[in-house]
């Protein structure tokens, strides 16, 4: 019993390969077939976003992978369907989009997110303390730095409070 609850965590926490290709997508011809996988592996899921198509098992991937295979049956190049799907769905349906002006956005958004970002927090922190000593906290309302009789006394009160 021990056995087998020790062997099912063990396959469970194991990364198993997953395909998504349905048995009824697959084609006879081995060789039609592996160019089918080839080509499913250079196109993104429209859905899922980060899978192939032949990792995805949404149901519009399986669409697409049916669609490739229809395409290599007809005759058509690896390229020739890659470039077909394009057509269809745009360059964003490659898992590795082309460098243009189109793609810009792909290619760049989250370099720009980041720098956006970045420049928020360095804007946060200067704000919190300006050239004439007071600070400004997050709600926008400035706070005089304490004199030294207040200090004195905040002193006095963080010892008796330690005692």
């Amino acid at each position: 019993m021990i056995r087998k609850l020790v062997l099912a965590l063990t396959l469970m926490t194991v990364p198993l390969s997953v395909q998504a290709v349905e048995p009824n997508e697959v084609l006879r011809d081995p060789g039609l077939e592996m160019r089918a996988r080839e080509v499913g592996k250079e196109l993104r899921c429209v859905v899922c976003q980060n899978q192939s198509i032949d990792d995805s098992n949404s149901e519009l991937a399986g669409d697409m992978r049916v669609l490739v295979r229809e395409r290599i049956t007809a005759g058509d190049s690896n390229q020739q369907v890659i470039d077909y799907m394009v057509d269809r769905y745009g360059d964003y349906v490659l898992l590795d989009p082309p460098f243009k002006a189109q793609t810009l956005v792909l290619w760049g958004g989250p370099g720009v997110i980041a720098a956006f970002g970045l420049l928020w927090v360095v804007m946060l922190f200067r704000r919190r303390t300006k050239a004439d000593g007071t600070q400004e906290v997050v709600s926008g309302a400035k706070v005089d730095p304490l004199s030294d009789k207040e200090r004195r006394r905040l002193n006095k009160l963080l010892k008796e409070d330690n005692a």
